[in-house]
């Protein structure tokens, strides 16, 4: 029987990388934003408040052990540009990120929807 490992908060943290970034995205209004220099990569996560499902900044715990994944620099490399006319930065859900960097995922809330490519 294979069990399967989901990624577990910790006990101890404090948010060092990654910063909330509010934004006028047609998706959500709050992420996480990982800058170097003057590219950034946007980080979303989906919530539920009242039956009611939105994108937001990931949890904070989750910030800094995305940005310390030695898979990290690649991935933001690859994906991360300078802000458009809008001030938006390429983004990505937590999930995606999560996957792409090989971390254990987040259990999957029965709610939650996804997207198959990049926002």
């Amino acid at each position: 029987m294979v069990r399967k490992m989901y990624y577990k908060k910790p006990e101890i943290w404090s948010p060092v990388y990654g910063k909330i970034y509010i934004c006028d995205h047609p998706l959500y209004d709050k992420c996480t934003l990982y800058k170097d220099g003057e590219k950034g990569l946007a980080v979303i996560q989906q919530r539920m408040v009242n039956k009611k499902t939105f994108w937001s900044s990931i949890d904070p715990w989750l910030a800094n052990d995305i940005y310390k994944c030695e898979k990290f620099k690649s991935y933001f490399d690859e994906r991360a540009s300078e802000p458009d006319d809008y001030d938006l930065y390429p983004t990505v859900t937590v999930r995606q990120i999560m996957r792409a960097l090989g971390m254990p995922p987040l259990r999957k809330e029965f709610w939650e929807t996804r997207f198959t490519q990049t926002l």
